[in-house]
């Protein structure tokens, strides 16, 4: 996963629920839903090959693993070279943000200004 590129929503959701402790595979589809308002719902198979990818580029990590009822349930955690590509693309999408917003308010200023001057 190379660095400086924007994160598709559902990875950055992924390292977002990941920012507040560590999360089962279960969880973080669930918190993926709650971050997202339910816009975004993540398939188990979609989830852990993000999970594989994201390890793999070592962003996130294995935390621990337990056994409940029977079945193993692995921990993930953001690593902290996670967590700065996190800030980073929170701070990109703060930036795209205020320009967006400082663009949309003189598109709105603008129409007043030229019909009062007409």
């Amino acid at each position: 996963m190379p660095r400086g590129n924007p994160l598709r929503e559902p990875t950055f959701l992924i390292l977002t629920a990941l920012a507040g402790e560590p999360m089962h595979g279960y969880g973080l589809i669930a918190e993926v839903a709650r971050l997202s308002d339910g816009r975004i719902s993540l398939r188990p198979g979609t989830l852990y090959g993000a999970l594989d990818r994201l390890v793999d580029a070592g962003l996130v990590g294995v935390d621990h693993e337990e056994i409940v009822a029977g079945r193993l349930r692995r921990y993930y955690r953001l690593t902290e070279p996670g967590g700065e590509v996190l800030a980073a693309e929170t701070e990109r999408m703060r930036r795209n943000v205020k320009a967006a917003t400082t663009r949309l308010r003189a598109a709105k200023a603008a129409p007043r200004l030229s019909r009062g001057l007409a």
